[in-house]
C-alpha cells in the first residue's frame, strides 16, 4: 500500500516539492477563503439585518391611532410593508408596492422581531427583517388584529447568486498556481547546479576521467557536492592511472622471466643435441620460482591495498625482531641489536615479521661489514630502525625504492631474482598498522625506520645523547646487552 501511494507522485523531486507545496497552500488558502467567505457574508448580512431593523422600527414608532403614515425607505432599505395576519399588504412602500408579501415569516408574540431572506425565481432575493406590532398597537390601531411590518432590501450582489464564493475560489487558485509556479521556477534555478553536474558526469567515461563537474561558488550544499564529485574523480583518475601504471610494470615484469622460461625451452626443443636437458630444467626451475615469487608478492600487495583488515594482536617488537634474526642464515653479514623493553604494538604478527624480513635481508644484502636494529620508543611511538654500513641510497632514490617493482642498479646486481615488491608491501604494511616506513640520513649506508603507535604509552623517558638518531629512551631503561646473529 505504502509503495502504491508513493508511486503515484511524480518521479522529479522538483515535481514532488511543486505538487507538495502547491497542494499545501491550496488547502491553506481554501480553508482561509471559506474564512474569509463565512466572515465577508455574516458581516453584510448583519449590517442589511441592522438597517432594517432600524428602518421598521421607525416606522412602527411614527404610526398612531387612526394615523398610519406612508413608509419612507431610509437609505438601501427600500422594500417596506405592512401586511396583516391574514397575508394582506395593507401599506407599502413605492419600492414594494404590487408586490406579495416579502415573506411567510409570523414572529410569535414572545420573539416579535426576526430575520429572514427570500429568493423567487426570477425575481432574485430579498433580506428583510419582520416586527410584529406591539399588543398596545394592536389593540389601540388595529382593533387587536395582528399586523407584521416587513422592512428588506434586494440582496446585495456580492451575495446574489454565490458570487462572493466563486471570487473566493477563484483567488485562491490563482495564488497556489502562482505560488506552483514560483516553485517550480525557484526549483529549477536551484537545481541547475545539478543538472549540469549530472551532464557532465554522463560525458565521463573510463578512457578520460580528466574532466570535471563545475562547482558553483560558495559553500553551499551543491557546491560542497560538486567539490566532493571532483576530488572523487581526482582519486578515482589516479587510482586508474596506477592500475594501469601497475598493469603494464606488472605485464613486463612477467614477460622477461616467461620469456627467458621459452627460450630455454625452445633452445632444448630445436636443438636436442647441443643443450644439456638437466641444465635446461635448473634454469627452467629458477625462472619458475621468480615467476612464483612475483606471483605471491603482487597476491600479497593486492590483499594489502584492498583493504581486507588482518587479525591484530600485542607484538612485542624486541622480541619479534630476535626471532627474525634468528631465522637469517648464519653465514651472512653480522647483526648487532639495541632493544628497549616493553616496546609492545597492536599488530599482525606474519606481517610484521615480513616487514622485517624484508629490512633485514636488505640491509645484510647491501652491508659491507655490519647491521645495527634498534627498537626503542619515541613519545607514544614504536620506532625500529635498521642500518646497514653499505654503500647507502642517493636522496633523489629514497622514495622510488618503495615504488613497485623499482630495483636500483646495485639491487639487481647483488640479487638478481628478486621481485621488486618487498619494500612496497612492507610500507603498505606499516600504513596498514597507521605508521610509517621512510628512508632516513645516516652517517653512513642506509637507515630504514619503522614506526608505528604503542599499545601502551607508559611512562617515557626524555631521549639522552647516546640514543641513535630517531630512537629515545634507551639511556633510561635495563638495555639488554647487545648481540650478533
Amino acid at each position: 500500500m505504502e509503495a502504491r501511494r508513493l508511486s503515484l507522485l511524480p518521479a522529479s523531486m522538483r515535481a514532488r516539492s511543486t505538487l507538495i507545496i502547491g497542494s499545501a497552500c491550496l488547502i491553506f488558502l481554501a480553508i482561509i477563503g471559506a474564512g474569509i467567505d463565512f466572515l465577508v457574508t455574516d458581516r453584510i448580512e448583519a449590517g442589511v439585518f441592522r438597517d432594517a431593523q432600524r428602518t421598521a422600527t421607525n416606522w412602527v414608532g411614527s404610526m398612531a391611532p387612526g394615523q398610519i403614515p406612508r413608509p419612507a425607505p431610509e437609505g438601501r432599505i427600500d422594500l417596506l410593508q405592512l401586511v396583516d395576519d391574514h397575508g394582506r399588504v395593507v401599506m407599502a412602500s413605492p419600492a414594494a408596492a404590487g408586490r406579495p408579501p416579502l415573506g411567510t415569516i409570523r414572529p410569535p408574540k414572545d420573539n416579535r422581531i426576526q430575520d429572514g431572506t427570500v429568493c423567487r425565481p426570477g425575481g432574485g432575493c430579498v433580506m428583510f427583517t419582520v416586527i410584529r406590532l406591539p399588543p398596545l398597537d394592536t389593540s389601540e390601531i388595529f382593533g387587536g388584529e395582528s399586523h407584521f411590518v416587513y422592512s428588506g432590501t434586494t440582496q446585495p450582489s456580492i451575495l446574489a447568486g454565490h458570487r462572493l464564493e466563486l471570487v473566493t475560489t477563484t483567488g485562491v487558485l490563482l495564488a497556489s498556481a502562482l505560488v506552483a509556479w514560483g516553485n517550480w521556477w525557484v526549483g529549477g534555478r536551484a537545481l541547475r547546479p545539478v543538472a549540469a553536474i549530472r551532464a557532465t558526469m554522463a560525458d565521463i567515461t573510463v578512457s578520460d576521467l580528466s574532466m570535471r563537474v563545475p562547482e558553483p561558488p560558495g559553500r553551499t550544499e551543491y557546491a560542497l557536492l560538486a567539490r566532493t564529485a571532483n576530488q572523487t574523480l581526482a582519486r578515482l583518475e589516479e587510482a586508474v592511472r596506477q592500475q594501469r601504471r601497475f598493469a603494464s610494470t606488472t605485464s613486463h615484469e612477467l614477460r622477461t622471466p616467461l620469456t627467458g622460461l621459452r627460450a630455454r625451452l625452445e633452445e632444448a626443443v630445436l636443438y636436442p643435441g647441443d643443450v644439456d636437458p638437466r641444465q635446461t630444467i635448473r634454469d627452467a626451475l629458477t625462472l619458475t620460482q621468480r615467476l612464483e615469487t612475483i606471483v605471491e608478492d603482487l597476491l600479497v600487495l593486492a590483499r594489502l591495498r584492498s583493504g581486507i583488515p588482518a587479525q591484530h594482536e600485542p607484538v612485542d617488537l624486541a622480541m619479534l625482531v630476535r626471532e627474525a634474526i634468528a631465522t637469517l642464515p648464519a653465514d651472512g653479514v653480522p647483526i648487532c641489536v639495541r632493544a628497549q623493553g616493553d616496546i609492545t604494538v597492536h599488530g599482525n604478527r606474519v606481517q610484521l615479521v615480513r616487514v622485517l624480513d624484508n629490512l633485514l635481508a636488505n640491509a645484510r644484502r647491501h652491508a659491507h661489514g655490519k647491521v645495527e636494529v634498534t627498537v626503542g620508543r619515541q613519545g607514544d611511538r614504536a620506532v625500529v630502525a635498521v642500518t646497514d654500513d653499505g654503500d647507502g641510497i642517493a636522496h633523489q632514490d629514497r622514495e622510488r625504492v618503495f615504488e613497485r617493482f623499482v630495483r636500483l642498479e646495485d639491487g639487481r646486481r647483488r640479487e638478481p631474482g628478486g621481485s621488486g615488491l618487498g619494500l612496497a608491501i612492507s610500507r603498505d604494511i606499516a600504513h596498514g598498522h597507521d605508521g610509517t616506513l621512510r628512508v632516513e640520513d645516516s652517517p653512513r649506508g642506509a637507515r630504514f625506520v619503522l614506526d608505528l603507535p604503542l599499545m601502551d604509552l607508559g611512562d617515557s623517558s626524555p631521549p639522552t645523547s647516546g640514543d641513535p638518531p630517531g630512537v629515545a629512551g634507551f639511556g633510561a631503561l635495563p638495555q639488554t646487552p647487545a648481540w650478533r646473529a
